[in-house]
């Protein structure tokens, strides 16, 4: 009896063993779909703002699609029952995630769209890693960069001037205006990726409850600036509505959360590679269903920037360090 007891146990021990990298797989292939789609989804959306704003106004466009974008999430929130946190502390925190990583860049983007095409939009949304390593760096000090980092950063810095081709000339007209505005947004989303990290690390609710929080409460602030945004004629189509929807539902509900559960799994640094998607979809579709057109600067520009977001984000090796356990063992996802 004891020995078939102990094969029983070894055949059990032994299952479970095969089955758990199975499972691990398989949730990590669940993960890598989600990033993929939220750059994809991410990448349309500005062809999106783009076909909205034919129709209704940049400050229709960010009410529209934040307030979508709650209803969305809260639908699946009831649905499946997520705990809300009751500390006022956590809301306070949602609170300021919602007006900078929602209303002020959907504001910025919306407006900046009127005058630069959408393929151009999305490359300049790639400096968002960039911003981010400025912020955890020197405004919250939440990360401590090597000599390395900080020369991506320069280097990140310099793509954007690439983008901006100044030697053709700077007049400040709705171009520019519109590129600083665009850079503004993506330092406003570096300020909440470094935000999240330094106060609301470990809130206790899932990935879904978390960013249905903050984008609740960006409706909440958008619906008491109704009157002074959004109150002004709208002209709309089937390509208009079908754009919000989308822009809503899919750019401001879904892919969030489908960010937030790579952010949870990978880490924050080799999520927001998901800026490696979203400008070839932005610049494809534009090209393709928009007919916009790419100067050489653009493509070359966001190249030296994703070379710059390798570098700041401490993905390029000089030479080899003596410390390489630590190096693996650091590489390794952390689970949240």
């Amino acid at each position: 009896m004891s020995t078939a007891r102990t094969r029983t146990t070894a055949t059990a021990v032994a299952s479970n063993a095969e089955a758990a990298p199975a499972e691990r797989a398989s949730g990590s292939a669940w993960v890598t779909t989600q990033f993929v789609l939220a750059g994809v989804v991410w990448g349309a959306s500005f062809l999106f703002m783009k076909v909205a704003l034919e129709g209704i106004s940049p400050a229709q466009v960010a009410w529209t699609r934040i307030i979508l974008g709650a209803l969305t999430l809260g639908a699946l929130v009831l649905l499946r029952r997520e705990k809300m946190s009751r500390s006022l502390v956590v809301w306070a925190h949602l609170t300021v995630l919602g007006l900078t990583f929602c209303v002020i860049p959907f504001l910025l983007f919306s407006w900046a769209q009127q005058h630069v095409t959408s393929g151009v939009a999305s490359i300049f949304n790639a400096t968002t890693p960039i911003m981010t390593a400025i912020m955890a760096w020197l405004v919250f000090r939440v990360e401590k960069l090597r000599l390395l980092q900080i020369l991506g950063i320069g280097v990140g810095v310099l793509g954007v001037v690439v983008i901006m081709a100044p030697w053709q000339g700077l007049a400040f007209d709705g171009s520019l205006v519109a590129e600083l505005a665009i850079l503004g947004a993506t330092a406003s989303y570096g300020f909440s990726l470094a935000y999240m990290r330094r106060f609301v690390s470990n809130t206790g609710m899932s990935a879904l409850a978390f960013t249905f929080g903050y984008i609740a409460m960006a409706g909440v602030v958008m619906a008491l600036l109704t009157p002074f945004l959004v109150l002004t004629p709208v002209r709309l189509d089937a390509g208009i509505v079908v754009s919000l929807l989308l822009l809503g539902c899919l750019g401001t509900g879904f892919a969030y959360v489908w960010s937030q559960n790579s952010v949870r799994a990978w880490g924050p640094t080799r999520a927001s590679t998901v800026t490696y998607i979203t400008p070839v979809v932005g610049v494809v579709l534009g090209i393709l269903i928009l007919g916009e057109t790419v100067s050489w600067n653009e493509p070359v520009g966001a190249l030296v920037v994703f070379l710059g977001i390798l570098l700041a984000q401490d993905r390029v090796r000089i030479g080899r360090r003596n410390d390489e356990g630590t190096d693996a063992a650091a590489s390794v996802p952390r689970q949240r």
